[in-house]
């Protein structure tokens, strides 16, 4: 038996959440599509002890959690609530800011959306995810900062970070992206984020900047194009468009989306957008992705979220 499939459309989900038992009932199949199995002696016979959320094996008595592991884990919030936030981030295109969340479930606080939220980002990097592949182009660019001609301005980050962006090639279209942020652009840091992130023997489009000299060394097949020779040439065709697109459509998400972002956050905002960008043909298959469910990294707690900012939480 496999895993559970998950609701397609807002009635679906309706229909299939309708209380905390549906719930349970739904992460129960999600962990053990198989049935039960002991972690600890290999029993296939358990019961619940449902006001904790607790299976108990009937052979060696050890309980174990159906939130272990997921995003829910020692929660206090109904489940119900966690499953609506997971199918809200999921489904909704241009995403949700922790405002919106608060309104869309009527919590009280905003600081339970804002935990809410920051713990289903973190569900969205998978730690074994794959290598790009094939032809991948390759740009770095800056972030935040104020624009020219405006005082404040939405998304606005005191000082510019720097990111990397990485883009497979698929005909005139776009494949999956990686996106970092990086200190500098030095010939190491921009060879590390590519070695992490793309496939050896890959094709690595980039522009002409002397960082990128040493990547045929390092196993690449490296294609540069300067930007500068290309427009003193007359050549008109664009460079790295794919890179520049998806560089363009992040930064209008971000105003867009978000009112302000924070520095010590900003790498979770890139990996949602990454998130998104690489299922945007397929958001519902992004809704067990959120809850943890096929996740194999513990989930944060608000503790290591905060620790992060000393007063994230009041500038995101």
């Amino acid at each position: 038996m496999s895993k559970p499939d998950f609701p397609r459309s807002i009635l679906a989900f309706q229909e299939w959440f309708v209380d905390e038992q549906a719930c349970l009932d739904y992460l129960y199949e999600s962990r053990w599509p198989e049935g039960f199995t002991c972690p600890r002696c290999g029993g296939r016979d358990a019961y619940p002890i449902a006001t904790r959320r607790l299976w108990q094996c009937v052979q060696c008595r050890y309980q174990v959690s159906v939130t272990a592991g997921t995003v829910m884990h020692k929660t206090r919030l109904s489940l119900r609530l966690w499953f609506w936030a997971a199918y809200l981030v999921a489904t909704g295109t241009p995403g949700m800011s922790a405002r919106q969340l608060q309104r869309q479930l009527a919590l009280t606080r905003y600081d339970t959306a804002w935990t809410m939220l920051h713990k289903l980002r973190r569900a969205m990097v998978a730690p074994d995810r794959g290598l790009l592949s094939g032809e991948v182009e390759v740009d770095e660019f800056e972030i935040g900062g104020v624009e020219k001609g405006r005082s404040g301005g939405r998304s606005a980050i005191a000082k510019a970070s720097t990111g990397i962006i990485a883009v497979e090639v698929r005909g005139t279209g776009s494949g999956r992206i990686r996106i970092e942020l990086i200190d500098d652009a030095t010939a190491a840091t921009l060879s590390g984020f590519i070695e992490r992130t793309v496939e050896a023997g890959a094709i690595v489009h980039t522009d002409g900047w002397q960082g990128y000299a040493k990547l045929t060394s390092k196993g690449y097949v490296h294609r540069r194009r300067s930007q500068a020779k290309a427009k003193r040439d007359g050549d008109t065709d664009p460079v790295l468009p794919r890179a520049h697109r998806a560089i363009s459509n992040f930064k209008s998400w971000l105003r867009g989306t978000h009112r302000g972002v924070s520095a010590e956050h900003l790498q979770v905002y890139l990996d949602e957008f990454i998130f998104r960008y690489n299922r945007r043909r397929t958001p519902m298959a992004a809704f067990q992705t959120l809850l943890g469910l096929s996740s194999h990294h513990p989930p944060s707690t608000r503790a290591e979220i905060v620790a992060e900012g000393p007063a994230a939480a009041k500038r995101s």
